[in-house]
């Protein structure tokens, strides 16, 4: 382990570490807001422009849909060119694609601005988690990383806030869905400014590109001077390519883990939340658009007492509990509370039974994978392809959000809620089978966990801070060291 990895595993917690949290938290903020006010909008623009159920779930899923290409481009261009030079295009995404959804004269317009604010809001995820990996120390990286991903939860909050402020105030429909969408813009410009500060990783800098001495001034400067690394000058970088990461066993293996188990979540989860206005009122056996301001009451409140401690007590639990392990705490009790909403005569009709279950789910989701995912899948790749595997697990997580976004309001037609959440129990324990596939990376080093010298010689680009003719000699002696 070098000098400046050893500094920054080791290194106390401090302001820079607060600082990195906000940096990266508030982009995440933006994201829960844009990805969950929508089903909040679309009830009113269904409404306003006669959508019919499979054009409502279209609207709903087309940021995530794009949310996969996002997450997979800027994933690997993050590991190609580096975090900081990618870090604030995703936010301008958000800013232009929130702010031109506002506008949207009729769907079509709609769903072009939807998507190109979903190619920054999946850009975002590894951006934000992996950042924030490379800068935590090894004991306190699961709870630095959950709050960043905590950021999540306020986000939503956010949304619900605004959605009652608007409604509640009498603003007419079709300036209030206007509106909801166009806050989102104001959280991601201030997420560009933070951004130009960040220095880029020092991880990325030493372990990647070779510049040893550039990522200890890096460290020295971002901490204000709290930590100074002594990193050697000339340094070797090691580059995976994307086909010597996709083709190396292991990493594919845990590969399938991280998207596997997050494409399973998700599915189950934005289902859930993002037609949770859906769900809840037809509980209460009434119209979303009819009393929309009691339904986001009630979910606001549901989710505030459920959700939000969940999200909490993971970041601040997890190092303890193991991320692995309470990943395979959430998902079964997650997936029992589906079950049981799903076999349980007359639960749907019984709102008190029904929002104690449903606030569970809620609860083991976030104090569970929600948050594990998100963190996980940050750790357990090597630098040269931290974000590339992060990438790919979220996008392909997203495409499974996308699934269920888009299929819940068909399968409850069909099979009811009750249906529609047993499918939800099922992809809760594949959940959890594949989430064995992923090591434990609590409190360990990200250099133990994947060391960088973990790659084929004929896939390996060494490169150093002066640039110089690289045999496979070289690469050979390297791995031998």
């Amino acid at each position: 382990m070098s000098d400046l990895a050893a500094t920054l595993d080791e290194a106390p917690l401090s302001r820079f570490h607060t600082r990195a949290i906000v940096t990266a938290g508030m982009g995440f903020f933006t994201d829960a807001y844009d990805l969950f006010i929508i089903g909040t909008a679309t009830t009113l623009i269904a409404k306003q422009w006669g959508l019919s159920s499979s054009q409502t779930g279209l609207v709903n899923s087309i940021t995530l849909i794009s949310a996969f290409v996002g997450a997979f481009v800027f994933g690997r261009v993050a590991d190609l060119l580096g975090r900081k030079k990618v870090y604030g295009l995703e936010a301008a995404l958000m800013v232009g694609g929130a702010v031109a959804s506002a506008f949207a004269p009729d769907l079509i317009f709609l769903l072009v601005f939807r998507f190109i604010l979903g190619l920054g809001v999946g850009g975002d995820y590894p951006m934000s988690a992996v950042l924030m990996s490379e800068f935590s120390n090894r004991m306190n990286r699961g709870k630095l990383v959950g709050l960043v991903f905590s950021m999540q939860a306020l986000g939503t909050v956010a949304g619900y806030v605004a959605g009652l402020t608007l409604l509640a105030a009498g603003v007419p429909d079709g300036i209030t869905w206007r509106l909801l969408l166009g806050l989102g813009a104001l959280p991601a410009a201030a997420v560009i400014y933070l951004r130009r500060r960040m220095p880029e990783s020092p991880r990325y800098l030493a372990q990647v590109t070779g510049q040893g001495e550039a990522a200890a001034q890096a460290v020295q400067k971002f901490s204000d001077g709290a930590l100074v690394p002594v990193s050697p000058n000339g340094s070797k970088g090691v580059r995976l390519t994307l086909w010597g990461f996709l083709s190396n066993r292991r990493y594919l293996m845990i590969l399938l883990g991280t998207a596997g188990s997050w494409f399973l979540f998700d599915y189950a989860y934005y289902g859930n939340s993002v037609s949770a206005p859906l769900i809840v009122s037809s509980v209460l056996g009434g119209s979303a658009s009819k009393d929309l301001v009691h339904v986001l009451a009630l979910q606001l409140i549901v989710f505030t007492v459920a959700a939000v401690p969940g999200y909490f007590l993971a970041a601040y639990t997890m190092d303890r509990i193991g991320h692995r392990r309470l990943q395979l705490i959430g998902f079964p009790l997650m997936g029992l509370s589906f079950l049981l909403i799903g076999v349980i005569p007359g639960i749907t009709t019984a709102v008190v039974p029904f929002l104690i279950l449903f606030g569970t789910s809620y609860f083991f989701a976030e104090f569970g994978p929600n948050t594990t995912t998100f963190v996980l899948a940050g750790e357990v790749f090597p630098t040269s392809a931290r974000t590339t595997g992060h990438g790919i697990s979220a996008g392909v997580a997203k495409v499974g959000a996308f699934i269920g976004v888009y299929v819940f309001p068909i399968i409850k037609d069909h099979f009811g809620i009750s249906g529609a959440l047993r499918l939800s129990a099922l992809f809760a324990a594949m959940g959890a089978g594949l989430t064995l596939l992923i090591p434990e990376p609590a409190r360990r080093s990200l250099d133990d966990l994947s060391p960088q010298d973990v790659v084929n010689d004929a896939e390996e680009i060494v490169a150093s801070a002066v640039p110089a003719t690289v045999t496979l000699e070289d690469v050979g002696a390297q791995r031998a060291t």
